[in-house]
């Protein structure tokens, strides 16, 4: 049985920021309490991959997103795409921080495929999520000196949001506290995002790890699973 429907839109505006985009989509809807022992054995694979410094092309699918980040007047170097940042962090601790069992898995098929994850908690969106271009007036919910604050992107920033607001700043960079994943959310929503110089049939493995990884943690899931492309890919 399929998670219900629930496809992300994507303004077609960002075809020409990254006309190579594309992404897989997730939606679960858990079944039981989730199985951490399947986060462990992912960590410790993606562990072993990036020791490795593999994937093979997983230098050059940063470096692109690095230039993609630049064409919307972002600073790679300050603010990286998220599979850059889990990389940098991996390579200099040894180890990823351990927040929950979803987290934690999402994070290792990041790691171990050099892709962009994001786990956001579906329940807490308002309307469909889309990836678009800020105008620089939404409202984005985040964390400062340990305390609540609203900040708004720049104008022309590439964003995910809903009715309400931003979701993730910069692309895939820094996500929001309210539909942030925590160990009780029961209805996620996951999003992989590649460029072209991750090959295709390689975002779809590190979709089908994670789908798989789901099922796993949580035998009773309900998972749909689309791979979202632009017009004319």
């Amino acid at each position: 049985m399929s998670a219900a429907p629930m496809v992300p839109s994507i303004d077609p505006r960002i075809a020409e920021l990254a006309p190579d985009f594309r992404a897989f989509s997730i939606v679960m809807e858990a079944g039981g309490p989730n199985i951490g022992s399947v986060a462990e054995i992912a960590l410790d694979d993606a562990y072993k991959a990036a020791a490795r410094n593999q994937p093979d092309w997983a230098g050059v699918h940063l470096a692109a997103w690095a230039q993609v980040f630049q064409r919307f007047g972002a600073k790679p170097q300050r603010t990286p795409c998220s599979a850059e940042a889990l990389r940098k962090r991996f390579l200099r601790d040894g180890a990823l921080p351990r927040v929950n069992p979803v987290v934690d898995l999402y994070n290792a098929i990041s790691l171990q495929f050099a892709v962009p994850v994001g786990g956001e908690n579906l329940e807490a969106y308002v309307g469909s999520p889309r990836l678009t271009i800020a105008d620089g007036t939404e409202a984005f919910d985040t964390m400062k000196d340990g305390s609540p604050v609203i900040e708004a992107p720049e104008p022309n920033e590439v964003i995910w949001r809903d009715d309400l607001g931003v979701t993730c700043r910069r692309w895939n960079w820094r996500q929001g506290v309210r539909t942030r994943l925590d160990a009780d959310a029961r209805c996620m929503w996951f999003i992989l995002e590649s460029l072209s110089p991750m090959p295709l049939e390689a975002l779809q493995a590190a979709g089908a790890a994670l789908v798989a990884g789901l099922q796993a943690m949580s035998p009773d899931a309900r998972i749909r699973a689309d791979l979202l492309t632009l017009p004319g890919l």
